[in-house]
């Protein structure tokens, strides 16, 4: 049953990192996103400055213009919105429920390997005068949530998926304390995303199901801070003909690949697999 025509569009957006090229798998998340949201806010998640490179964005959009999937307005770029992410990062730190940590790759490692009945906050990885000596020595930590503290506070949450309708929280306990701001970058994606679609009025969140598990992350930190809670669709990945999912490194299956040797953006969108153009009648953007 399609959505009827008084009920609004919802707002939907694609937020590629320009770290590559556009492959099918990233035509078909932005197909999506158009086809659900009748057009779509294009966010460029730019925040790793090791690894983004401005020739990709531009790639980015010229793919997307060619395949004929245009976006709303001009193009987001996470870079310029840092300060939004500190806020956040702060309101989070004033209530205690993020703590810093100064682990080295290696030993962060060593932490996260060893055998243990409970995750490990690893903030007790090293003593309080261990921590306190790196950060006179301009050690930048990165910043982790207090998972459990987190989930204590905020009760029993939801969040709701238009294929698998209504979802409850997971023990999120047993993945330990996620990283919400980097020591290179100061911010996450998780951070960065879920104040993203607060501030670009995200109504409905259209990603690949590899993704699927890190809404539990974001539905907790959308509670947390106090944000909206989008509706969710996790979309089935593009995938080789090995069965594998697609890559940035499968330079052939790249959107501009493609084009160079002389398919039509008609030929490359029919390759993919159908992408639902209407809603279950009754949701209300």
């Amino acid at each position: 049953m399609t959505v009827s025509s008084s009920i609004p569009s919802p707002v939907t957006r694609f937020a590629p990192s320009p770290t590559g090229l556009l492959h099918l798998g990233h035509a078909y998340s932005a197909l999506v996103a158009s086809r659900l949201g009748h057009g779509y806010i294009l966010r460029i998640d730019d925040i790793d400055h090791t690894r983004c490179r401005p020739e990709f964005t531009s790639e980015i959009c010229r793919d997307l213009e060619f395949l004929g999937l245009p976006w709303r307005g001009d193009p987001i770029f996470q870079s310029h919105r840092l300060d939004a992410y500190a806020d956040a990062l702060a309101s989070l730190r004033a209530r205690d429920l993020v703590y810093p940590c100064f682990l080295t790759r290696t030993e962060l490692a060593e932490v996260l390997s060893a055998p243990q009945e409970a995750p490990v906050a690893t903030d007790s990885a090293i003593s309080a005068s261990e921590a306190h000596r790196r950060s006179k020595q301009g050690v930048a930590p990165a910043w982790r949530l207090r998972t459990a503290a987190a989930l204590d506070l905020v009760g029993d949450l939801t969040w709701r998926d238009l294929r698998g309708g209504v979802n409850r929280l997971v023990e999120m306990t047993v993945h330990g304390d996620v990283v919400l701001a980097r020591r290179d970058i100061g911010t996450s994606y998780h951070l960065s995303v879920v104040v993203d679609d607060s501030l670009d009025g995200v109504t409905l969140v259209t990603r690949g199901a590899d993704l699927e598990d890190s809404t539990h992350i974001h539905r907790l930190l959308q509670a947390l801070l106090n944000l909206p809670s989008p509706a969710y669709f996790h979309h089935d990945l593009v995938r080789d003909t090995a069965g594998s999912r697609l890559a940035k490194r499968h330079d052939a299956q790249s959107i501009q690949h493609l084009r160079e040797a002389g398919q039509s953006a008609e030929d490359i969108i029919t390759s993919l697999p159908p992408a639902p153009d209407s809603l279950p009648f009754g949701l209300d953007f």
